[in-house]
């Protein structure tokens, strides 16, 4: 394992009034995350912000309004990723329920067309004689200043719902929802694209019911809330209060049995009981096989499975997303071997590599490029790009991960600044963004990307570090814990699951299926015998047995041959005298 720090998250002064009848484990693991009344952990959705401080949703739902009452054609314009497919599902669904005769979806392709609303997808919409009366983007759109001129020119009117940052300039769109375009007083900056439509239609009826137009049975939108968790949790956004309470209510409908059936055959495809699911199953276990179908394939796919209303053929739909997930893992084993060897033969130490690191081969992947610079940002600590070819070869597309201190789509707005036109188009969030350009404007990207790195970040920056929730004693360290800890979520981006570390005497280690390390532990004060598992450390590592280790970890309720255990989840671990 690549050496970190380990340091522990600060532990707030105690906020009287609150949280009394928490346990006290879970009192000051909430103080940690920022909560700071009981209200912050009731996730009802009468908490949830209005749909009405979003600029612009009048307007949108005026259009969307004209559009049932006409029987317009509306095309829902998605993105090929997990947030895209559940807006788009979500868009498709709850349209309909409000009335909506004909809805359609488009999805670009991630190899032919590219991120967004192109001229492109326009052009070939009347080619097909398909172009709609009214284009409503969902996880996408606001920086598609060319794409909505075209379908503009062709008198198609266009509602942008996104929420990725804005540009300087924004589209000519009849109506933008976004709660980070310039002005919106909108105050949960963070909600995902499945977010911001899943507003977009609590408005709509809103104002149906005003009009007395709400169709009869008066349709329940809380029944997409499996897929607006799906989405914010696949994402990545931070689960502030409001996105908690998105998350919170969807696990609770996908335990209950009530999700839609392509949610529940992804879960059964993968081996999990879904009465059981927790946040972490969706980010790491669901959203990845939709996912899958993007990037290999098409992500119409992806939706198909989620718009399903057969449980066959949710299933049949599942299956093939779990053939596409287990080839992306396999091309992404090769792709970081081959990222792995070119670092190795830049001959650079760790702190001889660039700051900003941007690496490019030809036989990569588009599709997966992503997760390639994911990982990595993980071995180097550095803001990654990972760059491929595009089609025709003349572009290469990259895909950006930061780090904690840097905002990357900020880092390459400099880059823009610095060296216009050098980027044909970018965009992102704070954490991942992407960009296009020429084959031959490489190196110049290189060295501007690592100038603008270098500017913003410190030595220390680039210091791997782990943060922790500190030890649980002898009286924590137990099963009713790793319940407890699973039940007190949902855990995500910037409300972290609970990580804790130890000091250990390792009782005993071996390395199974081939690449992971199991241990048995006993805490350095003497108590109990405790079961652990480091996955994917390779074959060769260190004998703890004569060192002792320090260990991170998470309690984790293993259940084996029908008997459950606590099993520590290890996120890292070093020998003691390291």
């Amino acid at each position: 394992m690549t050496p970190k720090k380990i340091l522990r998250r600060p532990q707030p002064d105690s906020v009287p009034g609150w949280g009394q009848n928490l346990p006290p484990l879970l009192r000051r693991l909430y103080a940690a995350r920022g909560v700071t009344s009981d209200e912050q952990l009731s996730y009802t959705l009468k908490h949830l912000a209005s749909p009405m401080e979003l600029r612009g949703i009048d307007r949108a739902v005026e259009l969307l309004a004209e559009a049932i009452a006409g029987e317009q054609r509306v095309m829902i314009l998605g993105d090929f990723d997990a947030d895209g497919a559940t807006s788009t599902a979500v868009a498709m669904l709850g349209l309909s329920m409000l009335g909506l005769k004909s809805v359609d979806f488009r999805v670009p392709s991630r190899f032919a067309d590219g991120y967004g609303l192109t001229p492109g997808i326009i052009h070939r919409l009347k080619d097909e004689d398909e172009l709609p009366d009214l284009m409503v983007t969902v996880d996408n759109g606001i920086s598609a200043i060319e794409g909505v001129r075209a379908a503009k020119e062709l008198g198609i009117r266009v509602v942008i719902t996104d929420h990725h940052l804005a540009g300087e300039t924004l589209p000519d769109a009849d109506a933008i929802v976004n709660p980070n375009q310039p002005g919106c007083p909108f105050l949960s900056k963070n909600a995902a694209g499945v977010g911001v439509m899943f507003y977009v239609l609590t408005a709509l009826r809103k104002h149906l019911r005003e009009q007395g137009r709400l169709p009869e049975p008066q349709p329940n939108l809380g029944t997409l809330l499996d897929l607006v968790a799906l989405g914010t949790v696949a994402d990545v956004v931070p689960l502030d209060h409001n996105n908690r309470i998105f998350v919170e209510q969807g696990l609770r409908r996908i335990r209950q049995g009530e999700a839609r059936p392509g949610i529940l055959a992804l879960l059964e495809v993968a081996g999990r009981d879904h009465t059981a699911i927790s946040s972490t199953d969706l980010g790491f276990v669901v959203g990845p096989r939709l996912n899958a179908a993007g990037r290999l394939d098409d992500m119409s796919i992806g939706i198909a499975c989620l718009l399903a209303d057969s449980p066959d053929e949710a299933r049949r739909l599942a299956r093939d997303l779990d053939t596409f997930n287990r080839e992306r893992r396999t091309i992404e084993k090769d792709m970081k071997a081959q990222a792995q060897d070119l670092l190795a033969s830049m001959s650079l130490d760790l702190e001889g590599l660039p700051w900003g690191l941007a690496l490019y081969d030809p036989e990569w992947h588009q599709g997966v490029i992503g997760i390639l610079a994911a990982r990595i940002r993980e071995q180097t600590n550095r803001p990654t790009v990972a760059f491929a070819a595009d089609d025709n070869g003349e572009e290469i597309k990259g895909s950006a991960r930061s780090i904690p201190g840097l905002h990357i789509r900020d880092a390459l707005a400099v880059v823009d600044s610095r060296h216009p036109g050098l980027m044909k188009k970018y965009g992102g969030h704070a954490m991942a963004a992407g960009m296009t350009l020429a084959r031959e404007d490489l190196d110049t990207f290189c060295e501007a990307f690592d100038k603008a790195v270098r500017d913003t970040l410190t030595p220390e920056d680039l210091e791997a570090a782990i943060v922790t929730d500190g030890p649980l004693n002898s009286q924590e360290l137990c099963l009713d814990t790793a319940t407890l800890l699973k039940r007190a979520g949902p855990w995500g981006q910037h409300f972290p699951e609970p990580l804790f570390d130890g000091e250990f005497r390792v009782v005993s280690q071996r390395i199974v299926g081939e690449n992971h390390l199991k241990l048995v532990l006993q805490p350095a004060d003497g108590s109990g015998i405790v079961d652990g598992i480091a996955f994917n450390t390779g074959p060769e590592v260190p004998d703890y047995t004569k060192t002792g280790a320090r260990v991170v970890y998470k309690p984790d309720a293993n259940t084996f041959r029908g008997r459950t255990n606590l099993q520590l989840l290890v996120d890292y671990l070093e020998p003691l005298n390291s």
